[in-house]
C-alpha cells in the first residue's frame, strides 16, 4: 500500500488501486478522465509490453524449433495451437486464413492480460511510487478502454464479412425480414439490430466484468492483512490473508483462462455467423 492511499483508509487505498495512470482530459485531484482525449497510459504500456513479448517469443521459437527433440516451452506452444486450431476446425465453416490466427492471437494476449492479476497487487505499484508514478493499474483487462477496443475491432471484422459474403443488400435485408418475417419489418429492425449491438457488449463487458471483479477481490484480501493484522492479531489475519489469497489465485488462475476461451471461442462463432450465406 503507498503513503498516499493508506492515509485516506480502505475506501482510499481500493479507489487508488482502482485509478488508472491518465494524461490529457484527466481530473487533476482524481486522475479521472474526464473527457474523449484522456490517455491511460498503464494500460497502453502493459497491453503493448505483453504483445510485444507475445510477438517475440514467437519469434525467438520460430528460429529455434526443433522437430524431433522440442522443448518444453515449444511443446506449451504446439498444444496450444493444436488447441485453437481445434476449436477453429469445430466451429468455422469453411476456410479463411485470417481466423485461426486471429484466434490465436486473442486467446494468448487476453490471457497475458489477466494473468497480470495474479501479480500481487502492491508489487508494481509501489515500485512504481519509487519513480514518482503516483497511480497505476497493471491488468489492462480491468480498464473497460482495453476490452471494448477488442470487442469493436472484432465487430468491425463481423460487419466487414457480413457485407463481404450477404452483400449490402443481403446484409441490409437481414435486418428487415429476420427474424419475424417481411410483415414485422420494424420489429425486424429493432430486434436485429439488438442481436447485432449484443455482439461487441457481450464480448467486451464479459471480460471487464469479471476481471474487475477478481481484481476487486484481490484487494479486499489484501486489506486483511494491512488493515486487521495489529498487534498480536497479526497472528490469526496474517495466515488467513495467505490461505485466502492463495485459494483465490488458484481460482482465479481457471476464472482468466475460461475468460480468454470464451472471448476467443464467441470471436470464432460470431465471425462463423458472418460467413454463413444464408440469413440466421
Amino acid at each position: 500500500m503507498s503513503a498516499d492511499s493508506s492515509s485516506g483508509g480502505t475506501v482510499a487505498y481500493i479507489q487508488h488501486h482502482l485509478t488508472n495512470l491518465c494524461v490529457g482530459e484527466c481530473d487533476p485531484v482524481t486522475n479521472v478522465a474526464t473527457g474523449f482525449w484522456a490517455l491511460h497510459l498503464d494500460t497502453i504500456f502493459f497491453s503493448v509490453l505483453l504483445g510485444s513479448l507475445m510477438v517475440f517469443a514467437s519469434w525467438r521459437l520460430g528460429r529455434n524449433l526443433q522437430a524431433d527433440t522440442p522443448s518444453g516451452f515449444q511443446n506449451v506452444v504446439e498444444t496450444v495451437v493444436d488447441f485453437v486450431s481445434q476449436q477453429v476446425k469445430d466451429t468455422f465453416p469453411g476456410h479463411n486464413p485470417l481466423i485461426a490466427p486471429l484466434a490465436l492471437t486473442i486467446f494468448v494476449w487476453v490471457w497475458l492480460m489477466n494473468f497480470m492479476d495474479l501479480i500481487p497487487v502492491d508489487l508494481l505499484p509501489v515500485i512504481a511510487g519509487w519513480f514518482g508514478i503516483g497511480y497505476l493499474k497493471v491488468v489492462p483487462t480491468t480498464d473497460l478502454s482495453t476490452t471494448m477496443a477488442m470487442s469493436l475491432t472484432v465487430f468491425a471484422l463481423i460487419l466487414f464479412y457480413n457485407i463481404k459474403i450477404k452483400g449490402l443488400s443481403g446484409y441490409l435485408k437481414m435486418f428487415l425480414f429476420h427474424p419475424f418475417g417481411k410483415f414485422f419489418v420494424p420489429v425486424n429492425i429493432v430486434m436485429t439490430a439488438i442481436e447485432e449491438l449484443a455482439k461487441p457488449l457481450s464480448l467486451g463487458l464479459r471480460l471487464f466484468g469479471n476481471l474487475f471483479a477478481g481484481e476487486l477481490v484481490f484487494l479486499l484480501i489484501a486489506l486483511i492483512g494491512g488493515t486487521m493484522a495489529v498487534g498480536f492479531a497479526a497472528a490469526f489475519w496474517l495466515p488467513l490473508q495467505v490461505l485466502l489469497d492463495l485459494g483465490w489465485l488458484i481460482f482465479h488462475l481457471l476464472v482468466i483462462t475460461l475468460q480468454a476461451f470464451i472471448f476467443m471461442v464467441l470471436t470464432i462463432v460470431y465471425l462463423a455467423m458472418a460467413h454463413t450465406g444464408e440469413e440466421h
